[in-house]
Order: structure tokens, then C-alpha cells, then sequence
């Protein structure tokens, strides 16, 4: 695969479990350190799997409050707390884009930042010092929907914006809570190694076409939120894109950990 230019590219990141800001595992450290290789961003715009709407919605608060938007883990999770800057006019020009494209884009000026979003931030900008608005996704709606609205926003590259889609390469939770994968089983590898190939390959319409196309698709996410993520980076980077696979691991024997680089 070629190499990238990491001049401002959009990520889709695997975050994991809550307990990712806690733990010593191979993403934990490949999150630390990575962003010592982009320049630092003027601000952040981050599409999280954990934030799900009928139509888009930006934060719009200018002290976003972290949410711990999960239960039953160690107390010192729920002491974490990201306090980074929103950014309202940020978030009005997203808004502005999105509108022009025809989507029922809002702001939501009251909503706080989820684990999806300052999870892995903590460990890429520990410093919290890079305004962040958060962007929802749309379960109901495909990925043309998500790669649409990456379109939108690939202009705001150009200003140095950070464009990040953030949930799981795979996600089929109830494999994991069961607990019982010694080793990664193939039908997450099958998807994760499909995925790989069409990236590598810039098939994006294949990409787009996932549900049908890749094997195991089902297996590996029962509903699409985890996914729709990687759509939104993937339309903001433009196309033809350049790609980077920049990190692969396997959490809680099924959870497909993979972060991807992508820029035109």
C-alpha cells in the first residue's frame, strides 16, 4: 500500500471498550502515540457510533460535559473527565454544509461529549487543549447517507479540521461478553481482511455495499452504527483517496480494532 500523506487525512478509529483510557492494550498504546505524527489540528470534528439520531446533529455547547455513557465499570472510569472546548461557530458551519446538501442538519447546544468520542481523544490529545464538536450518525439511513456527509465536510480539511469517525471495525458484543475466544475467529478476520483489500484497492463502491458484499456482515455487526463511522471519514477524504492501514488488533476476542488513514 502506498505510503500517506498524513497532512491533515481523515481517521476512522476502533475505540473499543470504556476501559480503553485505562488500559494498557496494544490500541491503548498505538492511540498515544500516533498523534505525535499528524500536525496539530486547529479543531476536531468527531462522528461517534455512540451518538444515534433521525438526522444530523452537531454539539453546539462551548464546554461540552464528558458523558460516561455506560454502567457497570471500575469506579475510576467514571472519574475521567475530558474538559475540552466546543466550538459553536464550528459547529454552526457544519450545520451550514450540511444544510446545502439538502440534510435536516441541527445543533443540539446542551449535549456533552460520549466515550466514543473523548475516550480516544484522551489518549491522542491528553492535553485537551483542540476544540472538539461531536457529529451523530443515522442508523436509519445507509452509507451513502454517512459518505455524503463526509463529502460535505472534506472542504473544512483545507483548514487544518480533523475529521475522525470513531466506532469498531466489528462489533458483535454479545460474541465478546460471552468471553469465551482464545484466538480471533475467522469470520471477524474474513470482514476485517475484506475490508483491508477494498481500501488497499480504493473500491469504494464495494465499501459502500458492505451489508451484501463482505463476508460475514451479520456476524459482525447485528445493527450498523459501529460501522457508519468509517463512511463519514471515508467521504471527507475525497476521491480518489489515498489510504493508511495504521493499526490492527483483536479486543475481547472479536472486536476488530483496526484505525485507517484516508486522504485525496
Amino acid at each position: 500500500m502506498p505510503a500517506i500523506n498524513l497532512l491533515i487525512p481523515t481517521l476512522f478509529i476502533s475505540h473499543g471498550s470504556p476501559m480503553l483510557a485505562l488500559e494498557n492494550a496494544p490500541t491503548t498504546k498505538f492511540l498515544r502515540g500516533f498523534a505525535a505524527e499528524l500536525p496539530k489540528p486547529s479543531a476536531i470534528i468527531i462522528a461517534s457510533a455512540h451518538w444515534e439520531t433521525d438526522d444530523p446533529m452537531v454539539t453546539g455547547a462551548v464546554r461540552p460535559e464528558t458523558i460516561h455513557d455506560f454502567q457497570g465499570f471500575p469506579e475510576k472510569l467514571y472519574t475521567l473527565r475530558y474538559p475540552v472546548s466546543g466550538n459553536p461557530a464550528l459547529a454552526n458551519r457544519v450545520q451550514s454544509l450540511l444544510a446545502v446538501a439538502g440534510f435536516k442538519a441541527a445543533i443540539d447546544p446542551t449535549r456533552g461529549l460520549d466515550h466514543g468520542v473523548w475516550n480516544p481523544l484522551l489518549l491522542m490529545y491528553p492535553v485537551a487543549n483542540i476544540p472538539v464538536i461531536e457529529l451523530s450518525v443515522q442508523p436509519k439511513q445507509d452509507t451513502h447517507w454517512h459518505y455524503r456527509i463526509g463529502q460535505m465536510l472534506a472542504p473544512l480539511r483545507k483548514e487544518n479540521i480533523l475529521i475522525i469517525g470513531t466506532g469498531n471495525l466489528t462489533h458483535n458484543l454479545r460474541e465478546a461478553f460471552r468471553g469465551h475466544h482464545t484466538k480471533t475467529p475467522p469470520w471477524v478476520t474474513a470482514f476485517a481482511e475484506w475490508v483491508a483489500n477494498c481500501v488497499a484497492k480504493g473500491d469504494i463502491a464495494s465499501l459502500l455495499d458492505w451489508q451484501t458484499l463482505a463476508p460475514y456482515a451479520r456476524e459482525n455487526h447485528h445493527t450498523p452504527e459501529h460501522f457508519l463511522p468509517f463512511f463519514v471519514a471515508l467521504g471527507a477524504a475525497g476521491s480518489p483517496f489515498q489510504a493508511k492501514h495504521l493499526h490492527e488488533d483483536t479486543a475481547l476476542g472479536v472486536l476488530a480494532m483496526d484505525a485507517y488513514a484516508f486522504a485525496s
